[in-house]
């Protein structure tokens, strides 16, 4: 025999359950209609969002160097600027090549292949995710930025000057 109190706890807990699978069943409905409005983009406004996301401005740059969590990114930027002639050189117009990037041959790389003797890319933002798997591949021991520059000036930079172009570009930025 249920009591007055208990019916009343048994009837909360029913009219709960059932506004919970409701509100359960219209969510997942407001999802399927986004994922609706999604899958059925024609293509031609696809490749135009798809593009406009991958036109190049430094502001744009500095974003996603930030969003992939790049260590040192002021100094990553430096190396932007000074690599790619600040965004005008040919190798940054016609290979997306924003770092002077080699064709990398032990890790992953999203590189299309080579050109002209360096990395060609399909868009600017795919070598920003080649350069932070770079840096995952052979920087993950290094903590401080003195390490970061004497690394550079080991294994990255053939003008004797880069390191101390690169410090004073980055000294800027910050």
């Amino acid at each position: 025999m249920i009591y007055g109190f208990e019916k009343r706890v048994v009837a909360i807990f029913v009219i709960g359950l059932v506004l919970l699978v409701n509100l359960i069943v219209i969510l997942d409905y407001i999802n399927n209609q986004k994922l609706d409005t999604i899958r059925y983009i024609p293509g031609k406004t696809k490749t135009l969002i798809i593009n406009e996301d991958n036109v190049f401005s430094e502001e744009k740059l500095k974003q996603f160097i930030l969003e992939l969590n790049v260590k040192f990114p002021h100094i990553v930027l430096a190396q932007a600027i000074l690599e790619s002639g600040n965004f005008k050189s040919k190798m940054f117009l016609e290979n997306n090549n924003i770092f002077g990037m080699k064709v990398a041959k032990r890790r992953p790389t999203t590189s299309k292949g080579e050109q002209s003797g360096y990395a060609y890319f399909d868009n600017w933002k795919d070598c920003v995710v080649d350069y932070a798997f770079y840096q995952a591949a052979y920087l993950s021991d290094i903590k401080t930025e003195d390490q970061y520059y004497s690394y550079l000036r080991a294994n990255y930079a053939q003008d004797e000057k880069y390191i101390e172009k690169i410090r004073n570009l980055a000294t800027k930025l910050r």
